[in-house]
């Protein structure tokens, strides 16, 4: 495997999270776009470190940092998301851009 490969895997991610994430109503869809882009960019950053500086242990620190930081912030969001639902029962994104204290 080549690292153009694993940047066309990695573009590929990104372009299907930003469409996702632009072409969805639901949050829950919206937080999955958002979650395939992050990951595209995580696949491009561990393919550098592959191909760039094997011998370092700095890229998977960084990814392992990066995926523990993408696990907290969807735990946090799904849970702001099913409180949304509970409190107003909105589920759409129209909904809870009209949502006022």
């Amino acid at each position: 495997m080549t690292l153009e490969l694993f940047l066309l895997l990695a573009s590929a991610l990104f372009a299907i999270g930003v469409y996702g994430a632009l072409s969805q109503q639901s949050v829950v869809m919206v937080m999955m776009g958002l979650e395939l882009m992050v990951n595209g960019v995580v696949v491009a950053a561990a393919a550098f470190w592959y191909f760039l500086a094997p011998a370092a242990p700095d890229g998977q620190v960084l990814v392992l940092v990066v995926i523990a930081a993408m696990t907290v912030d969807m735990a946090m969001g799904f849970a702001v998301v099913t409180l949304l639902f509970r409190a107003k029962d909105a589920d759409m994104t129209d909904m809870a851009a009209e949502l006022k204290r």
